[in-house]
């Protein structure tokens, strides 16, 4: 072999190598996208805060005995895992991602980490790791919507909007000026009531982007589940009810006035805001089987496969929680409690 043939033949080689390493770094970079009837979190929980968020066996929770630092645990409370110092809300999971909207500043991955944070969108991976900010803005709520985080923010200059980016950070825009709610949806489209003009069901294409009117009703946090929408009546005085959309059929589920509630599975779980008789309660979706969970005055209703979460009105801690099928059993939420003074420790 020539040396011209081998200096040819190392070239070729490195060429192929390099092309190789480009084309292994282009797909390490690459955000696998998600189903489009991907849902990062349940509507319950968002409206509830978002401190909660449950996917293939595993919980990732705002500790709020940690400043609502994020973690991740088995749905049992074993193994519980610190993965950031700043709070966090608004939890989705979808994949191989998290996303969540961090509300203070603080740290990645616990306590070796030396990555500052300010307040806005973020992502890593399924261990807290690899974190990306996607958006730098202050929060109100937020779902993943297929590909897209579609997320109501706050901003001291415009007012309050909906915006939207997808998770590998593109394609960021303003889709609709106001507040709209995007915390509920399903069958691509984002369920939510009226604030400026009415207080309507509209629907929200997000193919288009487009709203519609679904029902002239005058709800309050619309939550679709197999074809009802559950909702407080703001005409009458904020009472529970659901809407058939097959049928426009109208039940009422509890006359009693509602603060806050969250739909999860065959279960409602609501807090009755009465001056001198308030209580957490839970009954099934069809208005039957309404039983008291607790007495006061409680908020952040977040809802797993095994238990319900909840703290009392403006107190943090502590960290109240029952079953969420079983028998009414009102314990704390010790196992958070003990994992934050042990990374306290460390």
């Amino acid at each position: 072999m020539t040396d011209r043939l081998k200096n040819v033949l190392i070239i070729s080689v490195t060429v192929v190598i390099l092309i190789a390493i480009l084309i292994a770094v282009t797909l390490a970079g690459r955000i696998p996208l998600n189903d489009e009837s991907t849902v990062g979190n349940t509507p319950g929980n968002l409206n509830n805060g978002g401190y909660f968020c449950e996917m293939d066996g595993r919980v990732y929770f705002a500790n709020a005995y940690d400043n609502f630092a994020l973690y991740s645990m088995n749905p049992d409370e074993t193994d519980l895992v610190k993965y950031n110092d700043g709070a966090v809300s608004s939890i989705n999971a979808a994949g191989k991602y998290l996303y969540y909207a961090q509300v203070s500043g603080g740290s990645s991955s616990g306590k070796n980490s030396k990555t500052v944070r300010i307040p806005g969108i973020y992502r890593s991976n399924l261990k807290g790791k690899s974190v990306v900010g996607l958006d730098r803005c202050d929060i109100v709520s937020m779902q993943l919507c297929g590909n897209y985080l579609y997320y109501e923010k706050y901003d001291k200059q415009v007012g309050t909007s909906l915006d939207k980016i997808r998770i590998d950070k593109k394609d960021k825009k303003t889709v609709s000026q106001g507040i709209v709610n995007p915390n509920c949806f399903t069958g691509g489209k984002i369920y939510y009531n009226g604030t400026a003009e009415d207080h309507y069901l509209h629907a929200l294409d997000v193919s288009t982007d487009r709203s519609s009117v679904v029902w002239e009703g005058n709800i309050w946090n619309p939550i679709v589940q197999n074809d009802y929408v559950y909702y407080m009546d703001v005409a009458e005085n904020y009472r529970l009810c659901r809407y058939n959309l097959s049928s426009n059929v109208v039940e009422v589920l509890t006359n009693d006035r509602i603060d806050m509630f969250n739909v999860y599975d065959n279960y409602i779980y609501y807090q009755v805001s009465s001056s001198d008789s308030p209580a957490l309660r839970r009954m099934l979706t069809d208005g039957s089987s309404q039983e008291l969970i607790r007495e006061g005055v409680y908020q952040n209703i977040n809802i797993t496969s095994q238990y319900v979460y909840f703290n009392s009105f403006n107190e943090n801690t502590p960290v109240y929680k029952t079953y969420t099928y079983g028998p009414v059993n009102v314990t704390t939420f010790d196992a958070a409690r003990e994992a934050a003074l042990q990374n306290m420790k460390e």
